[in-house]
């Protein structure tokens, strides 16, 4: 195992309360995301004509409270609120592909209705606003009830295909559960949950997603660095779209207040809604939607790790039922390949949410789900079974995307898990750019015969862009990674793999542009001078990650010696 992931210690700890995945199959993700960026929009999809269906309020508890104040809510899945009106919003971008999921035109999306609407001014027909109930453990704290504190759902849809698609602004007022906050958000964090929601998608990582981004023309006061320091920052609302945002939290608040029937009606409601090829809720189909949590987890995780994603905040509120990135906010891309690095200024003393240990820590966050539907099944042994299915998936999944990201054909245990488990621990010897070592690396001219005549700089020279201090290639990092490069050369060759084809492979799950924290912030600058350019350059840059684009050389280059400990460009806080 590399990254000195310790699963197995994790395994038994199901009393003390305190897998294998679908494939990295990145050629079919390809596909599908192609045929969606490339689907055109019908031309007739108004907000009028959207069909809502808000299943979600129709079959589960409501809060019999209607007063939009703080209060703990018993007893209930969700509190119907209302978004807060704004005086002036402006719409800074929307996304294409996320309109198509909901049968939106063009002309829909660029209209002063679509904007008074996923701002929170004007709710179309079928819209019944509403913010859930949660708990969960936030740095491994059980933290009680937590909630929609500045999310409002403005209920489900059901498109042309039959696919379920539920709307949630974020930063549009408080609700019953903001407790001491004000339920709004900033331009800046706004801009980078945007961006990195539909970024993710075109990556093939599975995501939430995002419609839009708005200005609502109003000013927020936010201490950004918790130092005291106070400022005003210009408001904004992101509409979040995705099947369910359902969290393993929505069932630890039940389960921690010993409401089993509310338990028992919400897990009934998602399995009958977004799992129905599993049937009819039973305690066997409850074991069996467990596992698929696991395995669905798993294949999000191997994800994250494979394109250098940091969540930085994963605390059980934060974990998608679906397995689906959720929740960006102080997340990070792995720039200096660091298994030690966290995004999170709050998480910068015990880095609990580090690179490194997000395998580990969704496995965690697997347990307390464990105990949260426990009463629904009243066995520990098939729960104990399942959380081991997380880890055979994990691990499984791990060599799977390993082999794909060095081009090779199949996973060969005898070679192979000494050849990544070396690599992984020459990267973070000195500062090494991760996405340009891996992209780099398939330009590596493979030729067995060659390698004794061939000095370790010459073997070396492909991969120097990737280096931010040159000055630590030592002789002895020097020697050390060129054996590693000669072992990995006759293992592709043992392959008889051409280099055409070993480079596809490699160009499909390598990309060459991410988000990287200096570009998001360079965007946020802009945007708040009132320039929207560079959020639209990114967005259509980040829709082909993988791909050669030759007019934008400069988004693939290391982060700037500037950027390195400016904020926002290396460590964020939770504040936005």
């Amino acid at each position: 195992m590399v990254l000195n992931i310790n699963l197995q210690k994790h395994q038994n700890c199901f009393a003390d309360g305190a897998h294998e995945p679908e494939k990295c199959d990145i050629d079919t993700i390809q596909n599908a995301i192609i045929g969606l960026s490339a689907k055109e929009l019908d031309g007739s999809g108004t907000l009028e004509s959207l069909t809502f269906d808000n299943r979600f309020t129709r079959e589960l508890p409501a809060d019999p409270a209607t007063t939009n104040q703080r209060r703990q809510v018993i007893k209930a899945c969700y509190s119907f609120v209302h978004p807060a009106k704004v005086a002036a919003p402006q719409l800074v971008a929307y996304s294409r592909e996320t309109a198509a999921l909901l049968d939106l035109s063009i002309e829909t999306c660029e209209s002063d209705d679509f904007l008074q609407a996923f701002v929170g001014n004007h709710l179309p027909a079928g819209m019944e606003p509403y913010a859930t109930c949660y708990g969960g453990h936030q740095f491994g704290n059980w933290a009680g009830q937590l909630g929609d504190g500045r999310a409002i759902n403005l209920g489900e849809i059901i498109n042309q295909r039959s696919e379920r698609w539920a709307l949630q602004l974020k930063g549009a007022g408080p609700t019953p559960y903001a407790r001491t906050a004000d339920g709004l958000a900033v331009l800046r964090s706004s801009v980078r949950e945007f961006l990195c929601s539909e970024a993710m998608f075109h990556l093939g990582v599975p995501t939430t997603r995002a419609l839009s981004l708005a200005l609502t023309g109003e000013q927020v006061e936010r201490d950004m660095f918790y130092d005291g320091h106070p400022k005003l920052e210009p408001g904004a609302v992101v509409c979040r779209v995705a099947p369910s945002f359902t969290r393993f939290g929505s069932f630890q608040i039940f389960a921690s207040r010993g409401e089993t029937e509310v338990l028992k009606q919400l897990a009934d409601y998602t399995i009958r809604t977004d799992f129905p090829h599993l049937g009819a809720p039973s305690q066997k189909v409850y074991l069996e939607w467990f596992q698929e949590v696991c395995r669905t987890t798993a294949d999000m995780i191997v994800h994250w790790m494979r394109v250098g994603f940091v969540h930085g905040v994963m605390n059980t509120d934060n974990m998608s039922i679906l397995g689906l990135t959720i929740d960006y906010g102080p997340y990070g891309w792995l720039e200096d390949y660091d298994p030690n690095w966290t995004p999170n200024t709050t998480d910068a003393g015990g880095r609990r949410y580090c690179f490194g240990n997000q395998p580990q820590i969704a496995h965690w966050n697997l347990v307390q789900l464990a105990n949260a539907i426990y009463p629904l099944i009243e066995q520990v042994e098939p729960l104990q079974q399942a959380l081991d299915v997380y880890t055979q998936s994990f691990q499984q999944g791990w060599q799977t995307m390993m082999v794909q990201k060095l081009g090779l054909n199949t996973f060969e245990p005898d070679t192979d898990d000494a050849l990544f488990t070396e690599l992984h621990a020459i990267l973070p010897l000195v500062e090494t750019d991760m996405t340009i070592f891996f992209r780099r690396l398939a330009v590596l001219d493979v030729n067995v015969e060659s390698l004794n005549d061939i000095s370790d700089e010459t073997l070396m020279t492909p991969l120097m862009e990737a280096y931010y201090v040159p000055e630590q290639l030592t002789r002895e990092y020097r020697t050390r990674i060129g054996y590693w490069l000669r072992s990995y050369m006759r293992r592709v060759c043992k392959d008889n793999t051409s280099g055409k084809t070993r480079r596809r492979r490699m160009n499909a799950v390598n990309p060459k542009y991410v988000l990287r924290n200096y570009l998001a912030q360079l965007a946020i600058d802009k945007a708040e001078q009132g320039d929207f350019s560079l959020v639209d350059e990114l967005l259509e840059l980040l829709r082909h990650p993988y791909d050669e684009q030759h007019d934008k050389e400069d988004f693939a280059k290391k982060r700037p010696d500037w950027a390195r400990h400016r904020a926002g460009c290396s460590m964020l806080s939770c504040s936005s």
